[in-house]
C-alpha cells in the first residue's frame, strides 16, 4: 500500500517555473516507478512524465513537455518531483502523482488526490 500526497500547485504566468512534489507514505517507495499525469477539462488523462524504480535512471516525457519539464525522485525523502519550466496556458490542469510496481510501462496501482496548475496568458 503507498499513500501518495501531492503539493506545490497554484497559478503562475505562462513562462513561469512550477515545481510540485509527491510524497509517498511507504517503506517500499523506492520498488515503485513513479509518474505524473495530467487531466485538463474536457479531456482525458494522459501520461506526462516517468520514471523508474530505485535509482530513477530511466525517465520518460510526452512530446509536448519534453525540454521544459524535468522528473526526479529521492527516495530517502519517499518524493518525487515535476521541475517545470517555460509553462504555457494549455499546461492547465490538475496533476495527479501515481505509482506502479509493474515497471515504467505498467499500469498505476496508486494515485494521488491531485494538485491544481493554473497557466494565466
Amino acid at each position: 500500500q503507498v499513500q501518495l500526497v501531492e503539493s506545490g500547485g497554484g497559478l503562475v504566468q505562462a513562462g513561469g517555473p512550477l515545481r510540485l512534489s509527491c510524497a509517498a507514505a511507504g517503506r517500499t517507495f523506492s520498488s515503485y516507478a513513479m509518474g505524473w499525469f495530467r487531466q485538463a477539462p474536457g479531456k482525458e488523462r494522459e501520461s506526462v512524465a516517468r520514471i523508474s524504480s530505485w535509482s530513477g535512471g530511466i525517465t520518460y516525457y510526452v512530446d509536448s513537455v519534453k525540454g521544459r519539464f524535468t522528473i526526479s525522485r529521492d527516495n530517502a525523502k519517499n518524493t518525487v518531483y515535476l521541475q517545470m519550466s517555460s509553462l504555457k496556458p494549455e499546461d492547465t490542469a490538475v496533476y495527479y502523482c501515481a505509482a506502479s510496481s509493474r515497471g515504467l510501462q505498467g499500469a498505476s496501482e496508486y494515485w494521488g488526490q491531485g494538485t491544481q496548475v493554473t497557466v494565466s496568458s
